[in-house]
């Protein structure tokens, strides 16, 4: 059939443009099929059991594998296969007005691509036609591999497995009158964290169940079965069941096959257009029971078992993903182009029932494009300590602001994997609960509590990261040496906050605990490599990792860290009492400078210490009241926000949304680090002193962690790692001299 431009109704381009074919009506279109079942000023279907509505939802999914397959095939690079597994599952939400559709798979890209095409969300990035997507997908500034925030209508950022269920667990705590479902596939099922992350949730928030798992069970993971493949349905069904889930939805493409086809995954698309639409309706009910279900407060799985690649240019595995032979030139990509070919009254109509569905675009309507409302915490109340007086815990007296914040801000979680009091952060449990089932008084817990224990850092990471993208305030709290088993999502967040097209809440994380505070507890617990992350994201423009070197100094980093947006706000600091060295106003300026002065002796020769934390200064002051017996100045820096020490051109802060471009020039680097010689130190990953050793003209070297052990003491654990005031003076001397 050829395309005509009889039923353009605007300026704008006709939207098939770059549709290759068109295929003939299927039966009875006219009948069904040319009158959009939603209406006009409706954001849903009337009735699932209607047959028009049927219909058309069979007509969407076909329309969001044609495009799937078209857009990757314009590549000759994506992933088409599992996203066709389950159109008729995300065609059905759609249909039922659920636009708030999350994924945990990075490679249903094209597909989600395609649904914001379809309701009109990809024009707000200057897509309007078909041939445009195609242009635009894989493309520096267009639709990305896998998809990000950057993209008008998508919910959350997917790639990394296992991570879906947060992004929609938090929604779905923000937003409790609305439906997030979330799209997980089963070789990402196999990821170790997504049941227990929900059953942890569903214990403590166990009447906020408007969250809904949609599980692709197509029996192949990327380039093999799934290892759930060998499960019956009545396995699969009872595992769910037997991980809390109250009601499980499950819909068998087997059952509707009229085709004898093999195996216990078949392929709807080659059944007969009656059990096409057989199947389709039981998908449709199916969805609209189980969204039912989990908005009534049950906790509910919607499961549809379809044969992965149904639909498009392969089948199982080989479906998942094209490569440079798979052109749409290819005979095998155009034939499978061609059988879901529809007409273009059949694209009007589905286009329509999408762009009305859910009431508009999905980026005009979904809750991600919107700023979620926070109180204003006006003025925390710091308590400033006096310089030299009596040491302090750092972590206990953010703790105090933290519990502040809590108290203001009902929406505000704290997330630990059961360590706040073994942190110096007890008071944030005695002020804002540990939400748990069981109240006792003793161990601070109560229902409705303020902060979330799971013993998973995946979990604390990703339900705080997410509540922030989502736009609320939250704070991963963790030991350094654990945190790096929940850095992935939040990792992934704020990437995704670089390319937001919104603010929302940075994503703040406090680490305490650091590697040389645990040597008496062994090596398992002295893991200071996530510096090492924290040290390249830097990079990226919008991450700060802070290292506050007293208890005054952590109150101004956190305070300062809540003002912000769109970042990723790491502060490290230590359990223990230590020395006040700082005023707050110190602070200040070493946030604004990336550094402060701690100390200056002048001497014929200077040697400036360049110091990352708070233990490390302990060696490095005994090591500077030696130096000036021998007549050797010495300078002791202590670097509190290092990414303000990089130049502009070395992170990518101008490509950011908030962009923050706050960044010490040549002059005021030299006022704090210019002299004789430079030393850096620190009890972390030498990584983390890049931006001074990048910059400093001077004789210079990196004093650093290099590995855990057993030891008695923090000292005798720096020692082994030649983080000693003799060390540190012998070098010094060497380098003046």
């Amino acid at each position: 059939m050829t395309a005509t431009t009889s039923k353009a109704t605007s300026a704008l381009p006709n939207f098939y443009e770059g549709i290759q074919y068109f295929g003939e009506a299927p039966p009875e279109f006219e009948t069904y099929g040319a009158t959009p079942v939603i209406e006009s000023g409706k954001t849903a279907i009337a009735n699932p059991e209607e047959t028009a509505a049927v219909y058309q939802t069979l007509l969407t999914a076909d329309a969001l594998r044609y495009l799937t397959l078209q857009i990757t095939g314009s590549k000759a690079s994506g992933h088409p296969g599992g996203f066709a597994s389950q159109a008729e599952a995300y065609a059905a939400l759609v249909m039922l007005g659920y636009k708030n559709i999350i994924t945990e798979v990075g490679h249903h890209a094209p597909g989600f691509y395609s649904a914001m095409f379809l309701d009109r969300s990809l024009e707000d990035m200057g897509i309007y036609t078909v041939q445009q997507l195609r242009d635009r997908f894989r493309e520096k500034h267009g639709l990305l591999g896998h998809l990000s925030g950057y993209i008008p209508g998508i919910l959350a950022p997917a790639g990394p497995l296992g991570q879906g269920q947060h992004f929609a667990m938090a929604a779905a705590l923000l937003y409790k009158d609305k439906l997030f479902p979330f799209t997980v596939g089963d070789g990402g099922l196999g990821e170790p964290y997504v049941m227990s992350s929900m059953a942890h949730f569903h214990t403590a928030y166990p009447g906020v169940t408007n969250f809904l798992p949609v599980l692709v069970w197509n029996g192949y993971s990327q380039e093999h079965h799934s290892m759930v493949s060998i499960k019956t349905n009545e396995q699969m069904m009872s595992y769910w069941h037997g991980n809390g889930f109250e009601e499980v939805v499950l819909v068998d493409a087997k059952d509707f096959d009229d085709k004898d086809q093999a195996g216990d995954y078949v392929d709807s698309t080659a059944f007969s257009f009656a059990q096409r639409l057989a199947f389709t309706q039981a998908v449709l009910l199916g969805i609209d029971e189980a969204a039912r279900s989990a908005l009534s407060g049950k906790l509910t799985v919607f499961i549809i078992k379809q044969l992965k690649g149904a639909g498009v240019h392969a089948r199982g595995a080989k479906s998942h993903n094209l490569y440079p032979k798979d052109t749409l030139d290819a005979p095998h990509i155009v034939n499978a182009l061609k059988e879901r070919a529809l007409p273009l009254e059949a694209w009007q109509t589905v286009r329509t029932n999408c762009e009305r569905a859910g009431g508009g675009p999905a980026a005009k309507t979904v809750v991600t494009e919107f700023e979620y409302p926070l109180p204003d915490l006006g003025e925390l109340p710091l308590e400033e300590y006096a310089v030299g007086g009596d040491p302090k815990v750092s972590t206990t007296a953010m703790g105090r602001l933290v519990a502040k914040v809590g108290q203001i801000d009902a929406n505000f979680l704290v997330t630990n994997a059961d360590g706040n009091e073994a942190s110096g952060i007890g008071n944030i449990n005695q002020a804002l609960k540990i939400i748990h089932p069981t109240t006792d008084d003793l161990y601070n817990q109560a229902p409705g509590g303020q902060v979330y224990e799971p013993l998973s850092e995946d979990a604390c990471a990703g339900l705080a990261a997410a509540l922030s993208l989502m736009g609320a305030r939250s704070l991963w709290c963790s030991y350094e040496s654990f945190a790096i088993n929940g850095l992935p999502i939040w990792q992934t967040v704020t990437q995704a906050m670089a390319e937001l097209r919104r603010p929302t809440p940075s994503t703040i994380t406090l680490f305490t605990a650091g590697a040389l505070e645990q040597g008496r507890n062994g090596w398992t617990h002295q893991r200071p490599e996530i510096e090492a992350y924290f040290a390249a994201m830097m990079r990226n423009g919008n991450v700060f990792p802070l290292f506050p070197p007293d208890a005054n100094s952590i109150q101004v980093c956190y305070d300062w860290a809540l003002t912000t947006k769109n970042k990723g706000i790491v502060i490290t600091a230590s359990k223990s009492p230590l020395p006040i060295r700082t005023t707050f106003n110190m602070t200040r300026h070493g946030l604004q400078d990336g550094a402060v002065v701690l100390q200056e002796v002048a001497g014929d020769k200077q040697v400036v210490f360049a110091v990352i934390g708070d233990m490390t200064l302990i060696p490095v002051f005994e090591a500077a009241a030696f130096l000036e017996t021998e007549g050797i100045g010495v300078k002791i820096v202590s670097v509190i926000n290092p990414r303000r020490l990089y130049r502009p051109h070395d992170t990518s802060w101008d490509t950011c949304a908030e962009p923050d471009g706050g960044f010490i020039d040549d002059e005021k680097f030299a006022e704090l680090f210019a002299g004789d010689a430079l030393i850096g130190v620190t009890g972390g990953a030498a990584a983390m002193l890049e931006p001074v050793m990048l910059r400093s003209a001077c004789k210079r070297d990196t004093f650093a962690w290099r590995r855990g052990e057993t030891t008695a003491s923090a000292g005798e654990l720096m020692a082994f790692n030649g983080l000693t005031a003799e060390a540190l003076t012998k070098r010094a001397i060497e380098l003046v001299h």
